[in-house]
């Protein structure tokens, strides 16, 4: 059994000649992430943990954020997307489609 029954990894990685996902906020939208979590008391062993990460590949993509075990991608904008994210996906185990990305590789 894991540590944590989930790992969220938020790509925070800066890159200066091309797309990156810290464009994107995704430093202050991890940080949401986290303390949104805390808040619900589920930032603990046995439950959710949110994770920096280094660059996850799909910079073309747009900010990006994957779900383990659960191997579940998205992209995301704002707050609210987060919100949609952490209630449905983490919290009701229902995936946000419209914040999916592409799940077969090219």
């Amino acid at each position: 059994m894991s540590y944590y029954r989930t790992h969220v990894f938020f790509c925070l990685n800066a890159v200066d000649d091309k797309p990156c996902c810290q464009r994107f906020n995704a430093r202050d939208m991890h940080r949401y992430a986290k303390s949104k979590i805390k808040s619900l008391s589920l930032h603990r062993a046995g439950e959710i943990r949110i994770n920096k990460s280094g660059c996850l590949g799909r910079c073309d993509e747009g900010p990006t954020l994957v779900i383990y075990p659960d191997n579940v991608w998205y992209t995301y904008i704002d707050r609210e997307d987060i919100d949609e994210i952490i209630n449905e996906h983490l919290l009701n185990g229902r995936i946000v489609t419209r914040l999916l990305l592409d799940q077969v590789l090219k």
